[in-house]
């Protein structure tokens, strides 16, 4: 069924994540961090900043529909989403590295970063949605497209552990420094992986449909995809629940356990993240072939409710273990990630569904829902994020920190010296800021991930025997 795929597509394609995961890793969990730690900035302006990453964030959720309809229009030599891959990540990488060099000011860098941002989103998604778009394109085969995307995924979470684990045993002590060379790094990774998706890849040749598509098409082929707006809406509100924890780890360990020793125990949580997803990735492949993906969510979904509510429970009704913690992490991210590996391939199935009911196929616009709903949750997380850090005092403390490792990366004092008055800033936080940002971790990702499960387990209507029959209809049309 569908079209076959040859190893070297799949593993260059695949691979290929590598660089562009721990790219966006590195903006979407640390920019937050990498300004709260290393700007000494007022609370006016940290909140201007906000809304402005709010803003880009829209927009460049807006832009991964635009850009779909770019690329849908757009046939060169070297294939239809190869030179966009390849174009995006060579100018996104300049951008990455201009972000965490440049440094003004006050206004000055609200004013920068605001730009520089929104070039870094843009950017980001001449690549993202031509990657993405490629996946359903490759093969039409259920039980290959299930293997594309765990391999697939294996790759994006190496890309994001690498980044991940690092980033915060590095930065404390020496934030500045360490930011703009972790960035540099990432850049030039970013190019050489997404070079081996470009040269490695070979493209199936398709029939392109007669019309070309404009915004009002684009809208058009949207919303008469009813299957595509319902699991749609229902990703967007599963990724602000599943990025929020992430986001907010840091301040966590950091007013948990102390600056100058929280920095290995983000690690460790981080290699949870990593263990858990990857288990994701090997483990639905299998789950997938014996069950339903209603039944798959359906666990995920009570299995996350008991791990948030455990997390809350660390430090008031159970000790603080780190063990304990760790492995609850673990719990968290693997039901995350089957939870969103089932999303994946939902939303690309509804690109059968469409073409078997008005006879176009339309790869990149459909995928660029997947981007669409990051870059939108993104939004709404970076917002919830601060609203959440300001309205505790977590900031106000963490400005304190911020101003030492100024000093650090000027070298007007030396890393030792401030690691240990950061920790003694910390040490003067009160139970009920810490008990704030507890909440705010844990209650907004409960609610939106169960509205997230409500809304696809009762209105998609996509499982595995109707798929297989839009697909099979579709080879007997052609």
């Amino acid at each position: 069924m569908g079209t076959s795929i040859d190893k070297r597509t799949k593993w260059s394609y695949c691979v290929g994540a590598t660089g562009r995961d721990a790219s966006y890793v590195l903006v979407s969990m640390f920019v937050l961090t990498y300004i709260q730690y290393t700007m000494k900035l007022t609370v006016a302006q940290f909140s201007v900043i906000t809304v402005a990453m709010v803003i880009c964030m829209i927009w460049d959720a807006v832009n991964d529909l635009m850009m779909s309809t770019i690329i849908e229009n757009c046939h060169f030599k070297s294939g239809k989403f190869r030179p966009f891959i390849l174009g995006g990540a060579l100018i996104n990488s300049v951008v990455l590295v201009a972000m965490f060099t440049i440094r003004p000011t006050g206004w000055g860098f609200v004013f920068f970063f605001s730009l520089i941002y929104l070039l870094w989103g843009m950017t980001y998604t001449v690549n993202d949605i031509a990657y993405w778009g490629m996946l359903p394109s490759l093969t039409s085969d259920p039980k290959e497209r299930d293997s594309l995307v765990t391999l697939m995924g294996v790759f994006v979470c190496i890309g994001q552990f690498l980044t991940a684990g690092i980033v915060p045993i590095v930065i404390a002590g020496n934030a500045v420094i360490a930011f703009r060379t972790i960035a540099l790094v990432i850049a030039l990774g970013l190019i050489a992986f997404q070079t081996l998706t470009f040269w490695g890849v070979t493209e199936n040749p398709r029939q392109d449909n007669k019309d070309k598509v404009n915004l009002k098409s684009m809208a058009r082929i949207l919303f008469r995809n009813d299957q595509l707006i319902i699991v749609g809406i229902a990703y967007i509100l599963f990724c602000v629940g599943q990025q929020l924890l992430l986001l907010l780890g840091v301040n966590f360990f950091y007013f948990e356990f102390g600056y100058s020793a929280a920095g290995s125990l983000i690690t460790i949580f981080t290699v949870m993240y990593g263990l858990g997803t990857l288990a994701a990735q090997f483990v639905y492949p299998q789950l997938s072939s014996r069950i339903s993906r209603k039944r798959i969510i359906t666990v995920c979904i009570c299995a996350l409710i008991a791990g948030y509510l455990l997390f809350l429970s660390f430090g008031y009704l159970i000790p603080m273990n780190v063990i304990l913690l760790n492995a609850t992490g673990l719990l968290i991210f693997f039901f995350q990630g089957l939870f969103s590996l089932a999303f994946i391939v939902m939303v690309n199935n509804t690109i059968e569904y469409d073409e078997y009911r008005f006879g176009e196929r339309h790869d990149s616009i459909i995928s660029a829902i997947r981007s669409f709903a990051t870059k939108l949750s993104g939004a709404l997380n970076q917002g919830a994020a601060s609203l959440i850090l300001i309205i505790s005092g977590i900031y106000a403390v963490s400005q304190n920190i911020s101003a030492l490792e100024v000093e650090v990366g000027n070298g007007t004092l030396d890393s030792a010296t401030a690691l240990g008055l950061a920790d003694g800033y910390i040490a003067g936080v009160l139970p009920s800021q810490t008990l704030t940002l507890r909440l705010g971790m844990v209650f907004v990702p409960l609610v939106v991930m169960i509205a997230s499960y409500l809304i696809v387990s009762r209105g998609y209507k996509i499982d595995e025997k109707e798929y297989d029959r839009l697909v099979a209809e579709i080879e007997k049309r052609k």
